[in-house]
Formats: C-alpha cells, sequence, structure tokens
C-alpha cells in the first residue's frame, strides 16, 4: 500500500488533532443549534444544554482526556464568561438576550452561557498538549498579564467611557509582534505568528455564533424579529476574548513549568 506524502500525513495528522481539541466546543454548539428541534418533553431547552454540557465535561475528565488541573482553569473561563454575561444581559446594557424559559437562569443568564467560554479554554488547553505547542518570542509576564486584564474590563467599561477595542488591538499587535505559536502535528514543527491565531479562532467563532444565532441559542437586538448575520465587528470581540483565555492558559503553563523546575532542584 502506498503511503501518503509527508505533508499530507502532517496535514491529516494536524486535522486528527484539531479534531480531538474541539470535542468539547463542536459537541457544545452542535447541541445547542440541535436542541431546537429535539424533543425534550418539559424540559426547558437551556436546561437540557447544560445538562449535555456538563456530562461531556464529565466524560472527558473521566477519560483522562482533560486533566483535573485543566478542569479548574476551564471553571475558572466559566467563571469569567458568566460574569460578563450577566453584565451585557443586564436590563441597562441589553447587548443580547436569552429569550427563552429556563430553571437554570440566574439574573437572566443560563448557565450554559459559561460553556461557550470554557469552551474556547477547553480548545486551547488541548490544543497545546497534542499539537506540542510552544511559544518563542513570548514578551514580559506582567505586561501581557495587565494587557488580558484591560481586555476584559474593556468589555464592561465601554458602555461607560468609551470603547477602547481598537487602541488595545493595536498594542496586542505590538506586544505579540514577535511571539510564535509553534506546534507539531507529528514529526515536522510548523508556526504562525500569535496575533494571527487570534484572529483566526475568534473567525470560526464568529461563524458558530451565527449559525447558533439562527437556531435562537441567543439574540442580539437586531435579531428580534428576523434573524440577520453577526456583525463583523463580533470577530474582534472573540479575538480578543480568545487573547483572554490564551493568556490565562500560557501563564498557567509558565507556572506549572517554574514548579516542575523547583521540584527537579529539591529532589
Amino acid at each position: 500500500m502506498r503511503t501518503l506524502p509527508l505533508p499530507l500525513l502532517e496535514f491529516w495528522s494536524f486535522g486528527i488533532k484539531e479534531a480531538v481539541s474541539c470535542i468539547f466546543a463542536v459537541s457544545f454548539f452542535i447541541t445547542l443549534a440541535l436542541s431546537k428541534f429535539l424533543p425534550l418533553g418539559g424540559l426547558p431547552r437551556y436546561d437540557f444544554v447544560l445538562i449535555v454540557a456538563l456530562a461531556v465535561q464529565f466524560a472527558l475528565v473521566y477519560s483522562g482526556l482533560e486533566t483535573k488541573k485543566e478542569l479548574i482553569a476551564i471553571s475558572l473561563f466559566h467563571l469569567l464568561g458568566l460574569v460578563l454575561e450577566m453584565f451585557k444581559t443586564a436590563p441597562g446594557i441589553g447587548s443580547w438576550s436569552y429569550p427563552e424559559f429556563a430553571y437554570s437562569k440566574v439574573f437572566g443568564v443560563p448557565l450554559y452561557s459559561g460553556f461557550m467560554y470554557a469552551a474556547v479554554g477547553s480548545y486551547i488547553l488541548q490544543a497545546w498538549r497534542q499539537l506540542s505547542v510552544r511559544l518563542t518570542g513570548y514578551p514580559s509576564h506582567l505586561v501581557v498579564i495587565v494587557l488580558a486584564a484591560a481586555i476584559y474590563l474593556n468589555f464592561f467599561t465601554h458602555h461607560f467611557i468609551g470603547d477602547y477595542r481598537w487602541p488595545l488591538t493595536l498594542i496586542l499587535i505590538a506586544v505579540f509582534w514577535k511571539t510564535k505559536v509553534h506546534f507539531k502535528p507529528m514529526a515536522r514543527e510548523f508556526w504562525i505568528p500569535l496575533p494571527l491565531a487570534f484572529l483566526l479562532i475568534g473567525f470560526f467563532i464568529w461563524i458558530a455564533e451565527n449559525i447558533v444565532t439562527l437556531l435562537g441559542g441567543w439574540q442580539y437586538p437586531n435579531q428580534t424579529t428576523s434573524w440577520q448575520i453577526v456583525h463583523l465587528g463580533k470577530i474582534s470581540s472573540w479575538g480578543l476574548l480568545v487573547v483572554i483565555s490564551f493568556v490565562i492558559v500560557a501563564e498557567l503553563k509558565f507556572l506549572n513549568k517554574c514548579k516542575e523546575s523547583e521540584n527537579k532542584l529539591t529532589n
């Protein structure tokens, strides 16, 4: 049997590992989309999505595809996302809404919504391990943490003091200009600029968001009467949210590596 050329094998391996990394994210968005058509009896749709998300999360940890440490990080993503959702859907803000009834709603936000952010974190954690990701040209840890905090706060403060998304994006590009993400699908190592990785992930999340809003997972104010494509500006929003998730993962990886080095010195 004739073997495939090495470049095709690398591409195939990359696709497989990306698919494994996306298990949680894909299963979550498929559940959210299909829940519109499934016969759920008296179970509210949003509650069904929450139950499935919890079940998938448990299965990933039980099977070993995610570690307990990774689960802690994913829970942090869930919490940060849930706080943002509660703020954005508040009556005085109204950036988007969840129109359907659910028992699991807190301040008008279904608890499943935090899993959208956890799904991004899960993908980054899985891809980091599956593709043996390493970074070169990574900037000062303090600068990166401050920048990520400023990006997160801007999602709240732009309703009151103006949106600094684009200045923050320019700072982001300047800070990570020399940073490369190296990944190894099989035998050969490849790399892309880190800002490009942020943009690409944000773009694919935007595509998923269009599908889910079309099927009523949530809706923006301009979608209340009839569905419209999600504004292109949301790509930048998701890209910036990816930055926050990536920085959390990168810093946790750095701290873990420091602890491992300390343990080697003491043993």
